[in-house]
């Protein structure tokens, strides 16, 4: 389907595909996986023990893999061709789906995680899908960036009701199998056929402008030690990586939850689905916003939205009021990855983008890893996730006060006239590519 849309149609401004493309892949890389992962939690869990826990860990090491991988794949999608790199990864994971089709032992299972899901995921998911639209649009970052993360919600809406009927059907191992084939065959192709890196590769330049004034100059690649010493690089990394935490946690944990208090689960997929519809809107809205607005103020709502829903799920009884809050938490939930990708590509450049983005997920992952497992524990101990997600709403206390650090101007890329460059001499030797103003937008 999405290829004969993207033979038939004709756009203005060919980075309009790379968006397309980036929805697609994004909508298998995340989907597959992320979103299905809680719908097979307890057939896993009572393959291998029963143990939530257990389970829990297999995302950890996914994400453990992905995020030490991430500077290496980072790099190499500023130096390669990055349909290569996706492509791999698309392999990579695809493979991966296959393997888990036929692991016999927890080891096993945690092995074909991290060596094929864990590098494939990292490859081919938002990584490589937002260096791709950050390559093609800058003026329309965030508005291009939250249309692409759109299909991270879309497989959230139907994948886990689809993941749900698979493993009712035809056990879970039949279910990662039928993705991987799935991933292979339909996935790897579609990359290689219409991924263009950048648009100077096809003569053309980001955002469909005719001249290069109308466009902020490019900068200069950033090294490592540049881009560390920026405040809002670490400021980025707490905010996001504390966001990703409870994210993780709320979504791989909610459809056990909800099965424990009795409800089936194909119903129990329904809210999750809900929960990511909303979470498309979310990312379409926080994207525009973010290209008009102060990214702090736009970064608060969305831990509002956030911060309600989870009041909502952990305090109003009743199958509708979880709705509720799953609904209000996915919305506030869809914008945090265009948000990041924004940040990213204002603060840094597009040519530093890779690079940037892969060395912030080490960092976040020391906070972002704990909330899976955590959760997972504190119901094996407890025989309930409610002191788990009351812990939470402390974390989110923590993550509004570091928002306050931010200084990131990304309206600034619509609304700032380009003036002329004056040569005033040769540089200062001892000033840095950071103490230009224009590196903190």
């Amino acid at each position: 389907m999405l290829t004969y849309l993207l033979k038939r149609s004709d756009p203005a401004f060919y980075g309009w595909r790379m968006v397309m493309v980036a929805f697609f892949v994004d909508f298998i890389a995340v989907g597959f996986f992320f979103y299905s992962y809680g719908v097979f939690f307890k057939a896993i869990a009572a393959e291998f023990g029963d143990s939530r826990l257990g389970v829990s860990i297999g995302v950890s090491v996914v994400q453990g893999v992905g995020a030490v991988m991430a500077p290496f794949i980072g790099r190499a999608l500023d130096r390669f061709p990055i349909k290569l790199v996706m492509g791999l990864g698309a392999v990579s994971m695809g493979s991966g789906f296959l393997l888990l089709g036929f692991v016999e032992t927890p080891l096993q299972f945690y092995l074909v995680l991290g060596a094929f899901i864990g590098f494939g995921a990292g490859a081919m998911g938002q990584l490589a899908t937002s260096k791709l639209v950050s390559n093609w649009f800058v003026l329309k970052r965030g508005t291009a960036l939250g249309i692409a993360a759109t299909g991270i919600s879309v497989s959230g809406v139907v994948m886990p009701a689809i993941t749900a009927w698979l493993i009712a059907m035809f056990g879970w191992r039949n279910g990662f199998v039928t993705y991987g084939i799935i991933t292979i065959m339909v996935v790897v192709p579609i990359v290689l056929r219409y991924v263009v890196t950048q648009p100077e590769d096809m003569g053309l330049l980001p955002d469909g402008a005719t001249e290069a004034t109308s466009l902020p100059p490019p900068r200069a690649p950033l090294r490592t030690g540049e881009f560390v010493r920026n405040p809002n690089f670490w400021y980025l990394v707490t905010i996001i990586g504390m966001l990703f935490c409870i994210q993780s946690a709320t979504l791989i944990h909610m459809v056990p939850r909800l099965t424990d208090r009795g409800i089936d689960l194909v119903s129990a997929s329904f809210i999750a689905s809900s929960a990511a519809f909303f979470g498309i809107m979310g990312k379409v809205i926080y994207g525009a916003l973010v290209d008009r607005w102060d990214v702090r103020h736009a970064l608060w709502m969305a831990i509002g939205f956030q911060v309600t829903g989870q009041l909502f799920m952990l305090f109003v009884p009743g199958y509708l009021a979880f709705m509720v809050g799953a609904s209000l938490f996915g919305f506030g939930m869809g914008g945090i990855v265009p948000m990041q990708g924004a940040v990213v590509g204002a603060a840094f450049g597009r040519e530093s983008f890779g690079r940037v983005l892969g060395a912030m997920r080490p960092a976040m992952s020391v906070i972002h890893l704990i909330g899976v497992p955590y959760a997972g524990w504190m119901f094996d101990v407890t025989g309930s996730y409610d002191w788990a997600f009351i812990s939470f709403l402390f974390l989110y206390g923590i993550t509004t006060l570091v928002v306050l650090g931010l200084r990131v101007e990304t309206r600034s890329l619509q609304r700032t006239p380009v003036i002329p460059v004056v040569d005033t001499g040769p540089p200062d030797p001892g000033a840095s590519v950071l103490d230009d103003p224009a590196s903190h937008r």
